[in-house]
């Protein structure tokens, strides 16, 4: 008779792992976390969409990803607008300018380099949207006049 190739009788069993040596090593490598003004700011900016003005003039709205030490901004879902200087003169080139001048032009994912930010605000058309959808639409809908 032939002797199996594995015998699982046979198999030794592991000696569990002491937790308490590896809890202590996780603690350890962990970092501080940094409680200044600042980083505690944009911690709660995180998810929310940011409203970024730049030196050249375009805006760009998206949601806030990251940002690292030299002020660069990770936005994701993000829309440029152009300047409205800008916008006069694409309009005056263009034949069908009222439809072109308020469409913003859609990026996705960018980087935006922290040396060209002037000014960064939350977009307020979020925050006034959140406001009404805290409460449901099915109460102002007059439901007599519906067959």
């Amino acid at each position: 008779m032939e002797e199996p190739l594995l015998n699982i009788s046979k198999t030794e069993e592991l000696e569990p792992e002491d937790e308490s040596k590896e809890q202590e090593t996780i603690e350890e490598n962990r970092k501080p976390l940094n409680m200044s003004p600042g980083a505690v700011q944009l911690r709660k900016w995180l998810n929310k969409t940011l409203k970024i003005e730049m030196s050249d003039g375009r805006v760009l709205i998206g949601v806030f990803l990251c940002t690292d030490r030299d002020a660069n901004v990770i936005l994701g879902s993000c829309s440029e607008y152009l300047p409205e200087e800008n916008m006069v003169e694409a309009s005056t080139a263009t034949a069908s300018s009222a439809s072109n001048t308020e469409e913003p032009r859609m990026l996705g994912l960018v980087m935006v380099p922290g040396k060209h930010i002037v000014n960064i605000c939350l977009d307020e058309i979020e925050e006034s949207a959140g406001s009404c959808m805290e409460r449901p639409l099915s109460g102002d809908i007059d439901t007599e006049g519906i067959m």
